[in-house]
């Protein structure tokens, strides 16, 4: 018994390439941490997080045939601005505040991810940026690991299926991951191949109604909710959580700039015209806002974020309920449009003191300042997985039908601007095959797929959810 105890404790003693396939993050005890991509700080967080492996009583290994588990990572460091009491000093004499993040995924011997997060800066850090984000991940992945349910896997690879081509258009904001997906999914089942563009919700719903593609993807549920472009005869399955976040670049702000409903309706109408309004003053004391007018830049296209945008502001300003409304298109009264999140992203990285909004892994990747938003408990709360996870359960605590929006969800620690995301397709699909594999894509997302989405700042479905929306799946055959 005691041999047995050591065992379990100390990892795996079997010889190189025999060790054990971790099925699930509790199970993984040696592991092979992989080169890490991103930027000049990449090497140092993948240094500080094997410092934190061995510190918290994982073996890691030298190869990844010698480990059960491989972690795979991604980061990033840059400087948002410098803290001084005297400005006329030269730069290194100056505090540097960083932004950043920290993503990885720890994925099976057999290449399933079994565990993915997504780490930014603490709002205090005492320690190196690069220490304060894998401490951080860390703190996570033993909560994860300790997790007595796993979510539910996914069948093996069906080799039943067919070579089949499915198309798919839509959303930009679950992008990213959509096609992350898409491309494990094709490793696991190599005679599906699956393309996505990502034209918009309103567009992607438009081609699915033409019959062009055979799913579209939307941030929208259903025709009587500002699209009415669905056709009136499909399903949906929600796949994921993702936050819309309001991005800035303004100079010389080294702490997160807060946001109430009140503010952003007030940008977006164009009553608030400068930076240093006392409307934005009175939320951000020692803030230092310049006395410069505010370039406001909205979608162009018709949107599924700017749908769960609009939607938050309608349900807390009535300023904005009056005078705009929601939807994927509205008239707005101020500002400049461009096409998908990305390009709002990128407007605002190359516009001084602009104003957007994108869902946050485009904040992420662009190296973009994103405030804090007021929820309905008066709490500023910043966009994040833990953050996300609670707006999900709180608008889906009374296991009642599934809410087409979740924006301003009642709990105290819950992000306002969430949504879900969903695929849509039709009812009633004559190619038996595309049949079948739509199936087995869509059983994988909601299952496998959900371990990879943390990775790239999307939360995962709660895991009833996830339950529910397999059982619906398994329903279409």
């Amino acid at each position: 018994m005691l041999f047995l105890l050591l065992l379990a404790t100390l990892g795996c003693f079997a010889p190189v390439g025999q060790c054990q396939n971790a099925q699930s993050l509790g199970g993984v005890k040696k592991v092979y941490v992989d080169a890490f991509s991103g930027g000049k700080a990449a090497d140092q967080l993948r240094a500080n997080l094997i410092k934190r492996l061995k510190r918290d009583n994982y073996q890691v290994a030298d190869s990844p045939a010698d480990a059960d588990a491989v972690v795979k990572g991604d980061g990033q460091v840059w400087i948002k601005g410098y803290l001084t009491t005297n400005w006329r000093a030269p730069t290194t004499n100056r505090q540097p505040v960083y932004g950043g993040y920290l993503s990885v995924e720890v994925v099976g011997k057999d290449g399933k991810a079994l565990w993915s997060y997504l780490v930014t800066p603490g709002k205090l850090v005492w320690t190196s940026i690069t220490d304060d984000l894998t401490g951080t991940l860390m703190k996570q992945w033993i909560a994860a690991a300790r997790e007595p349910n796993p979510a539910a896997s996914a069948s093996q690879p069906n080799p039943n299926l067919t070579q089949t081509v499915l198309h798919g258009a839509g959303a930009t904001f679950p992008a990213p991951l959509y096609r992350k997906w898409f491309q494990t999914f094709e490793q696991r089942n190599p005679q599906v191949r699956i393309t996505y563009d990502a034209v918009g919700s309103e567009e992607g719903a438009q081609r699915l109604a033409a019959g062009e593609v055979d799913f579209a993807a939307s941030d929208v549920s259903s025709p009587d909710l500002g699209n009415p472009h669905l056709p009136t005869n499909f399903r949906r399955i929600a796949t994921v959580l993702g936050a819309v976040v309001p991005i800035y670049n303004v100079s010389g702000l080294t702490e997160d700039l807060r946001f109430t409903p009140e503010v952003l309706a007030g940008i977006y109408l164009g009553r608030i015209r400068k930076w240093n309004d006392p409307e934005i003053r009175k939320w951000n004391r020692g803030a230092d806002l310049p006395d410069q007018e505010i370039v406001v830049v909205h979608r162009a296209d018709g949107s599924g974020t700017t749908y769960t945008l609009t939607d938050f502001l309608t349900k807390t300003s009535p300023e904005w309920k009056t005078a705009v409304g929601m939807g994927t298109h509205v008239n707005w009264p101020v500002g400049v449009g461009k096409e998908g999140n990305d390009g709002v992203a990128s407007e605002v990285q190359s516009t001084p003191n602009a104003i957007g909004y994108v869902e946050l892994v485009y904040a992420i990747q662009h190296q973009l300042s994103f405030g804090t938003v007021r929820n309905s408990s008066g709490e500023f709360i910043r966009a994040g997985l833990d953050t996300l996870a609670e707006a999900a359960r709180s608008a889906t605590s009374d296991n009642s039908e599934l809410p087409a929006s979740i924006t301003n969800a009642a709990g105290k620690g819950a992000y306002p601007v969430a949504t879900f995301t969903w695929i849509l397709l039709p009812a009633d699909i004559k190619d038996r095959a595309k049949e079948a594999a739509l199936v087995e894509v869509l059983k994988w997302m909601v299952t496998d797929g959900q371990r990879e989405c943390s990775a790239l700042a999307y939360a995962p479905l709660p895991r009833e959810l996830a339950d529910r929306e397999l059982q619906l799946i398994n329903s279409f055959k």
